[in-house]
Formats: structure tokens, sequence, C-alpha cells
């Protein structure tokens, strides 16, 4: 879409009914720009968050730095207009966000991740950050931190999304006889995961929720979508798999790649040649997963099939119709439109996907809302849904407000 005071002009005149189709798209979807206004972050050093200091930056990339960033400070925001007494951080990897929202916001955290090794480096890194905060501390005294730290409370356990987890629910520490006043969050909690949050929200111990979905090709099929009664009354509710995968692309990004038409564009022509060799070979082996392989720009079309079959653990010696080959990388501009288009209806399928659990919520009598919190440039999936089981009113405003 053209910025503001931007002309574009197009060697050809577009249909009518694709301007309309791209229009209808943009305003059905939900708006992925934020509604702060900031200078960047990354200005200074591209690598670097001027607005996280030295200790929390160390082993966490660009991204993430942003987005631990943005959503612990909303979770900060929401436990306090909420009272909350714990934040369950569910799906927390290497615990970047659990450390930040702990050992640099102050909450009572604890963390849930099924995978030990995550959670074992998870607990050396806490103790990394530690020691630097306490180095720090000597080195300026007047800037001693207030009160006592507390890291992030690590366990291993993997959530399901059709049972309440009990480990979840559990406090860390006794509370007077009001109990425990629990704000789940996940910072882009994978396919049926964000699902779970949603379904523990609904426990009495749970006042709030802060969730970032990714994913969503992941999700169950029947069980995690549609999971509002209104979106499964409607026919023809259901969002097949090519539709969920398409709408984790990053959008942003590839309108860059696009603009520069460098010969990256290839990939999707020489990967949609690789699936029909691949379904010629092996029919009954759908969705492979075929990693990124690098420099393709670089490769013969049948270097990259190759490459591709010995990946998906087939013959890459297999005979090659080259001929076909050939005639499919004829295709390439073709390719490149009909993904675009895939790309066009993403942000759409997208809301689809969210507005189904804003609704979810809504029918249980929750007060929900989504929100941009991420750069989408920097961060794809940025749309948080934040829900409660009281209205917040007018305090709403003050989670989309950019931390000073």
């Amino acid at each position: 879409m053209p910025g503001e005071g931007e002309v574009v002009r197009y060697r050809s005149v577009w249909p009518l009914s694709l301007l309309a189709l791209k229009s209808t798209a943009c305003a059905l979807a939900f708006t992925r720009t934020p509604g702060f206004q900031t200078p960047s972050e990354f200005l200074e050093n591209p690598s670097q968050s001027s607005r996280l200091t030295a200790p929390f930056r160390k082993h966490v990339r660009p991204k993430k730095q942003h987005e631990i960033r943005r959503l612990g400070e909303l979770v900060k925001k929401l436990s306090d207009l909420t009272g909350c007494t714990q934040v369950v951080d569910i799906g927390s990897g290497q615990g970047h966000l659990s450390r930040f929202m702990s050992l640099g916001l102050g909450l009572m955290v604890k963390s849930i991740e099924g995978d030990q090794r995550l959670v074992e480096r998870a607990q050396r890194l806490d103790q990394e950050l530690l020691q630097a905060l306490e180095k720090e501390e000597k080195r300026h005294p007047q800037a001693v931190h207030a009160g006592p730290r507390h890291s992030p409370h690590h366990v291993v356990r993997w959530v399901e999304p059709t049972a309440l987890c009990e480990e979840l629910l559990l406090p860390l520490e006794t509370l007077p006889q009001s109990g425990a006043r629990l704000l789940l969050t996940g910072l882009h909690a994978c396919g049926d995961l964000s699902v779970a949050l949603l379904r523990h929200f609904s426990c009495p111990e749970v006042v709030a929720l802060a969730s970032v979905g990714c994913c969503y090709m992941k999700l169950s099929d029947p069980g995690g979508y549609p999971l509002s009664q209104w979106v499964a009354g409607l026919p023809g509710c259901e969002l097949p798999y090519r539709l969920r995968e398409g709408a984790c692309h990053a959008l942003e990004e590839y309108a860059k790649r696009l603009q520069k038409a460098g010969p990256g564009l290839r990939t999707h022509c020489y990967r949609a040649a690789l699936e029909t060799v691949i379904r010629g070979a092996r029919p009954e082996l759908r969705r492979p997963g075929v990693q990124g392989i690098p420099r393709v720009h670089e490769l013969k079309i049948e270097e990259y099939v190759q490459r591709g079959l010995q990946q998906v653990g087939l013959d890459p010696q297999l005979p090659l119709n080259l001929a076909a080959l050939r005639a499919h990388q004829a295709q390439e501009n073709r390719v490149v439109a009909f993904f675009s288009l895939a790309l066009l209806l993403a942000p759409l399928v997208e809301t689809l996907i969210l507005l189904d659990r804003l609704l979810h919520l809504q029918e249980q009598g929750f007060h929900a809302e989504l929100l941009p919190i991420f750069s989408p440039e920097l961060s794809p999936r940025n749309l948080v849904l934040v829900a409660t089981k009281r209205p917040l009113g007018e305090a709403f405003s003050l989670l989309e407000t950019e931390h000073s």
C-alpha cells in the first residue's frame, strides 16, 4: 500500500476485481500497525535494543529483545491493573521472557516448558544474569535494586490442549485466604498451546491472559479451530491446512523481497518443483519438512531437487525428468504471483482464527481485546490477545501505550 504522499505507478492497469480483492482483504483484517509512535530501539545498533540494559540483551537476538520487552511491559501493566500475584509463562523455551519479567520487572514468575534441555539452559542463563546484575550493582551502588530478586521458577511439563494442567495453577508461595491470582502468558505459543491457554483461563485462579499465538497450521483439526459457537455455526467455516500455513508467513518481509525482485524469489518455484518430484516418488508423503537450503539462487533446479530429496529421506540420485523441471522453472514468475496472492489473504486468515478466539472468550462472559503489540517488520505474529474476568474500562488503553 502506498505511504502518505507517495504515488505508485504501474506499467499496466490492474484489473478492478484484483484491486477490490486487495482493498477488501485489507479492510477486513485486524490492523497490524501498533498504536505507539516511538523512535526505533535499534537505530544506534541493529543488534542491540536501546530499551534493554546489556545483561538482558545477552544471548538474545534483536527480534526476541523487542518481543520480550514489549510483551513483558504489557504483562506488568496488566498484572498491576488486575492485582495478580503470579505470572505463568507457558511454553517458556529458554526463559528469555520469564527472566525479563522476574529479574527486570519484579514479577513472580513460573515458567512451564516441556523440553528438559531448554529448561536446563534457561536455569544456566538465570544464574548468569543474576551474576551480571550483581556485578552491575557493585559498579553502580547508587542504583541498587529495590527489594529481593526472584529468579523464574522453572517446571518441566507438557501442557495438553484438552486437559487442565494442575501444576500450572499451583501458587509458588503460600497466600492469604484470598488465594492466588494468576496471569497466563505465552510468547508465540505454538499451535494447540495457545488453545490450552484459553482453556485454562476459565479456571477461577486465573484472572488475566496475554497470549501471542503462532504456527496455526499445527492446530488440531478438530479441536483447535473453531473454538467459538458462533464461528462453528457458520457454513463452510473450516480452514484447510494450506490457508492456516499461509497465515504464518512474514508479509512485510516478503513485500521487501518483491520490491527488490532479487533471484531469491526463485525459491518458491524450486520448492514447488521439488514437491512434484516427491509426490511422484512417494504419493503418500505429504507436507515433508524441507528445511531451508542455503544459496538457492546459485543452484540449478536439479541440484536443489537432489538436496531436497536427501532432506526428506529419499534417494538424491533418483532419475529426474530434466525437461519437466525446466518447464517448471519457466513458470517462476507465475509461482511468485500465486504466492503473493496467498500472502495477500494471509492477514485475513489470521484475523479469522484470532476473532474466533476472541468470540470464544466473550461467549463465556469474559472481556477480551486484540492489540498489535510488536513491530510487524521485526515480529510478523504481532497480535496479542488480552483477556480479563472483569472489565478494565478506560484503563485498558494504558496497555497500548509505549513504556517510557
